[in-house]
């Protein structure tokens, strides 16, 4: 039988692989493990096969499993990588240790006034509209360097990067152009803050792609876990 350990073994050869062919070093990208909708067990496998970075996509949700698992646990490092209202931002801020999607500056201010002075800043990528659909969360590209100033200056957040969701194709061409877009955004975020570090992009079925063009934190999910089950 295959297990959570196995799997996270083989992501990581991707990774490995990946980074090898664009001449990058492994450790400069970091596997984010997507545990939404996966009971805490799993995530206490994938623990003890050395995973320690959990991204959670439902604000109850994760807040449960960080309730339940912190105590026992306590150097998980939580991310929440879901869409976000604000009337739910008190527990992002309180409960998290990352936020990825931040694409307002309403939903900023209020993250840092709700972060409790006894934690360190939230850390924060805003995301991008890469794909510029519709139906898709995230801040123009043009209005990022603004965007990044009001975080900038928020005393209970600190800015690392950026995070997107390209289009769910199978043309790589198009994938590639977004990544590509991407990382140009990224280029230009960090002259204006040479300190933010991460560009949050590619998934189980894209991280290939995105490595090669500069992700630093690659977001996995079923290739870790398996399908997701949304019938609950």
């Amino acid at each position: 039988m295959i297990t959570i350990a196995d799997r996270l073994a083989a992501a990581q050869h991707r990774i490995a692989l990946a980074a090898q062919k664009c001449a990058r070093q492994t450790k400069d990208i970091q596997l984010l493990a997507v545990s939404k909708t996966k009971p805490s067990s799993q995530i206490i496998e994938a623990y003890h096969a050395g995973q320690r970075a959990f991204g959670e996509n439902y604000v109850q949700e994760g807040q449960q499993k960080i309730l339940e698992l912190k105590p026992d646990f306590p150097d998980i490092e939580w991310h929440f990588i879901g869409p976000l209202q604000s009337n739910k931002s008190r527990i992002v801020a309180e409960h998290f240790d990352w936020m990825h999607t931040v694409s307002r500056d309403k939903i900023a201010k209020r993250l840092s006034e709700q972060r409790p002075a006894q934690l360190p800043p939230l850390n924060v990528c805003i995301q991008i509209n890469i794909s510029q659909e519709d139906s898709k969360s995230g801040t123009d590209p043009r209005h990022m360097l603004a965007l990044a100033a009001e975080i900038d200056a928020l005393p209970g957040l600190t800015l690392r990067g950026l995070m997107a969701i390209p289009t769910d194709t199978d043309d790589v061409e198009q994938q590639n152009r977004e990544f590509a877009a991407l990382k140009d955004c990224f280029n230009e975020l960090r002259q204006a803050f040479p300190e933010v570090d991460t560009l949050s992009m590619g998934m189980s079925g894209d991280l290939e792609q995105a490595i090669a063009h500069g992700s630093t934190m690659v977001r996995i999910g079923s290739a870790i876990f398996g399908a997701r089950d949304y019938s609950a």
